[in-house]
């Protein structure tokens, strides 16, 4: 009986550590979006709709960027270059507006979660003269 017990005791052991446990691989945050540059860098009251290129780094495939923390229908080029067409309205008048880029969160799949949370970049302003 005494054999018994020490190859079941055996057996048990070698299962939990077969089956330890693992830290979660989607646990750390992903990549911050980086804007670099905008082109144009400016636009004048009154202006037609234009095409705003968004110029940096680390950018997701399906990244938004956002005009005034509003996100805009957005067109993925590269890793480092957005476009979005801003529409004669939004520069209608003088102003300053922030943009930014969002990367959207993602999720692990696994059990245990993970995934990364929503990231934007800093904000770059563009001026409306």
């Amino acid at each position: 009986m005494k054999t018994v017990n020490t190859i079941l005791l055996g057996t048990l052991i070698a299962v939990t550590l077969a089956c330890g446990y693992s830290k979660p691989s989607g646990s750390g945050a992903g990549s911050m979006p980086a804007i670099a540059t905008l082109n144009p860098t400016s636009a004048h009251a009154g202006d037609p709709t234009f095409m705003l290129t968004v110029n940096g780094s680390n950018f997701a495939s399906k990244a938004t960027v956002n005009w005034n923390s509003v996100a805009q229908t957005t067109t993925y080029v590269t890793a480092g270059q957005l476009t979005i067409s801003v529409p004669a309205s939004a520069v209608a008048t003088a102003t300053t507006v922030q943009i930014t880029v969002t990367n959207p969160a993602t999720s692990s799949g696994g059990i245990y979660g993970g995934g990364t949370p929503a990231q934007t970049s800093a904000a770059m302003p563009f001026a409306i003269n």
